[in-house]
């Protein structure tokens, strides 16, 4: 934007609503942009635009990063903030194409009509299966819930971990992730590549001859000057359903630790996480497992460096390649668990279809729809004790360093992703 001709003020990533608002009045912004690229940012966001209605702050706002879809944009982020409305920018030439209509004074008669336009295409992230659900909230039929949980569990015995409480890994060798790397999502949606009317097979080609070299050298140059770090802690714990809860124990099944309160889908047979661990009545306990992968904060400080050297295409890759990895990582340490726990044999054995969730049991990070609490994140780390890898949470509850992730693992044959 500043190449061509716009003033840009950049207060930088993960400010507070407050320091939004502040800047925005003090250099008396024409709009505001924000960037989501996990999809736990996306809570946030909505919640800073709710803030902005609410303290009077009334001018056009530009939503764009890998989190986000049109359709969000336009429905729930557009709900939240009203005023001169929410425009969403797939790229930075859609928001160049969004500031001329600012400039111009046609930005609100744009956003109202592109939400009023059917919405097309995948609204959800790749590798993300959806379930249709009501939004209508209804009261829950507990005697039905207990019905489908005791037949859940029936003949599925609760696994034998190796171990009970946390366990570090450090120094995992990059070579050892990159085949968990999510291309598809590097490719298209962190670097921005698109298919310009190619197929699927023919973008994947030509991805594989011209952007997959640029991969490979950005991941020698990061191990060779030790840019990405990749540590983790994972654990398993005992476990059980309470409602919609679930209790996570101490070894001897009894003194209680924490408990994770999940949503229920709203509507007749709906599905909850609690579902698929056995209720707390039950004298045998289930395991739950956890986890949290970080890339290092070395890699954000990096990353800043490039940005502010104006080495602007060497950040773009380093960023995107980042986060994906944080995400192999997370894949990595899953896999282990799986592993350790015997059914790693039931693993798709071709990568695509591993990433699109072909092996038992779920993997659920916060702020995804069926697990939505960021918060819970807190109890989390402290229960693996992620501070020994010096992982920590912002005071929005974000994990940082930014290139991290944290998950609960659901162990049963049945659990699968689901919205809520």
């Amino acid at each position: 934007m500043t190449n061509n001709g716009y003033k840009v003020v950049n207060i930088g990533i993960k400010q507070p609503i407050t320091e939004i608002i502040k800047a925005a009045r003090e250099h008396k912004a024409d709009a505001v942009g924000m960037s989501g690229l996990l999809v736990k940012s996306t809570v946030i966001m909505k919640d800073n635009l709710e803030e902005m209605r609410a303290q009077g702050l009334d001018v056009p706002v530009l939503l764009g990063g890998a989190a986000l879809t049109r359709k969000f944009v336009e429905e729930d982020c557009l709900a939240a903030y009203g005023g001169s409305g929410v425009a969403y920018a797939r790229d930075a030439f859609d928001g160049l194409d969004l500031m001329a209509k600012v400039a111009e004074g046609s930005f609100d008669t744009f956003v109202q009509a592109r939400a009023k336009a059917p919405k097309s295409g995948n609204s959800k992230r790749i590798g993300q299966p959806t379930a249709d659900v009501s939004s209508t909230l209804r009261p829950v039929d507990w005697d039905e819930v207990n019905l489908r949980r005791a037949e859940l569990h029936r003949d599925v015995p609760p696994p034998v971990p190796p171990f009970w409480g946390a366990k570090v890994i450090e120094n995992v060798p990059l070579q050892n992730l990159a085949g968990f790397l999510n291309e598809t999502m590097l490719y298209q949606f962190h670097w921005g590549y698109r298919k310009q009317g190619k197929s699927i097979d023919e973008f994947k080609a030509w991805a594989s001859k011209e952007l997959k070299p640029i991969a490979l050298d950005m991941l020698k140059r990061c191990a060779k000057e030790n840019i990405l770090q990749a540590q983790g802690v994972y654990g398993y714990w005992k476990a059980a359903s309470d409602g919609d809860a679930v209790v996570v124990f101490d070894q001897d099944g009894t003194t209680e630790l924490t408990r994770f309160a999940f949503p229920r889908q709203a509507r007749d047979g709906g599905l909850c996480i609690a579902d698929f661990f056995r209720p707390v009545s039950d004298p045998q306990r289930d395991v739950i497992a956890l986890q949290v992968v970080t890339m290092g904060q070395q890699a954000s400080d990096v990353a800043r460096q490039w940005f502010e050297a104006n080495k602007y295409q060497d950040y773009l890759y380093l960023h995107g390649l980042s986060v994906e990895m944080a995400e192999a990582m997370a894949e990595y340490v899953h896999k282990r668990i799986r592993a350790e726990l015997g059914f790693a044999a039931g693993d798709a054995a071709d990568m695509d279809k591993l990433l699109k969730q072909n092996y038992q049991g779920s993997r659920y990070s916060f702020g995804y729809p069926a697990c939505p609490n960021v918060e819970d994140q807190k109890q989390l780390l402290s229960l693996l004790g992620a501070d020994r890898v010096g992982i920590t949470l912002s005071d929005e509850f974000q994990l940082e360093p930014e290139q991290s992730t944290s998950a609960i693992v659901c162990l049963h044959p049945q659990a699968k992703y689901f919205t809520v």
